[in-house]
């Protein structure tokens, strides 16, 4: 759909000016720079999505995205997925303009989404039976050595109604970086485990991405996980999606729960995150 006169007249005022924003993508592994979304109702009537957002983040950073529902965290990661395209601005990764799915891009969602009838190992290495390029022998060794890490050596063998929903996801996780992708895009990942589950997946991913290396972008609305995971919490306002603030967290790694929880940096950021939101 057009970027129509109905939907511009949401827009926010203040843009930033085309040279900041030239040079801040030029060191970004991926920069997203005046992107707006726009969705047609039933009636044909134009829904602001996300309104002219502009975000870049560097290699092997792991940025998390917080805001109210309905605020286009998951439309803005459609549009990293190349699962969708904008109606203005543009999305790259390395440079290059990202419009279409791409085996640079790994994506883990709220469902771990496993085949119910392939084994641990059988849905890890799925991704590389499909689309060309990298082959199972290939990256072998590299997914026993992700399997390994992420606590699932000796359940190659498991079909996932062996597994708990934790371990699910991890299978899910160690899946989407089976063709060795520059960028990990997590929606909600944990969102329908247990309270003590989901923070010892924290930990857990944590673990991963340090051992990985991999650029992540996890969308969450758990204030906490945010700050526990982040290096940077990029809060979104309620639709049309706009970029609010873009606050660094600066706790040492690894984290660990009992102490970054409570800490004061911690809470400091909480307060300034929920104020946010709240505006």
């Amino acid at each position: 759909m057009a970027y129509t006169s109905e939907a511009a007249g949401q827009l926010a005022t203040a843009v930033p000016t085309a040279s900041a924003k030239a040079a801040s993508a030029r060191s970004a592994l991926i920069a997203v720079e005046g992107v707006v979304k726009i969705y047609s109702t039933v009636a044909g009537e134009p829904v602001l999505a996300l309104d002219r957002v502009d975000l870049n983040i560097r290699d092997g950073e792991f940025v998390c995205l917080v805001g109210p529902s309905g605020c286009g965290k998951t439309t803005l990661m459609r549009l990293l997925a190349g699962l969708d395209r904008a109606d203005a601005g543009t999305s790259s990764l390395g440079g290059k303009l990202l419009d279409g799915p791409s085996p640079e891009v790994g994506v883990v969602f709220q469902q771990s989404n496993l085949l119910p009838w392939f084994t641990v190992w059988q849905n890890v290495t799925l991704p590389l039976h499909v689309g060309g390029g990298k082959g199972v022998g290939e990256r072998e060794a590299a997914l026993r050595d992700l399997l390994d890490i992420a606590g699932l050596k000796g359940f190659e063998n498991k079909y996932p109604y062996e597994l708990s929903g934790g371990m699910q996801q991890r299978v899910a996780i160690v899946r989407a970086l089976a063709r060795d992708p520059k960028l990990l895009l997590m929606d909600e990942p944990f969102g329908a485990l247990d309270a003590l589950t989901r923070e010892r997946m924290n930990a857990e991913l944590q673990r991963i991405w340090m051992a990985s290396g991999k650029t992540v972008v996890l969308i969450t609305h758990s204030i906490d996980e945010a700050i526990f995971l982040g290096d940077r919490v990029v809060v979104m306002s309620p639709r049309p999606g706009r970029i609010v603030r873009d606050l660094v967290v600066d706790v040492r790694r690894p984290r660990v729960a009992a102490e970054t929880f409570g800490s004061p940096a911690h809470v400091a950021l909480a307060r300034e995150i929920r104020t946010l939101l709240d505006g």
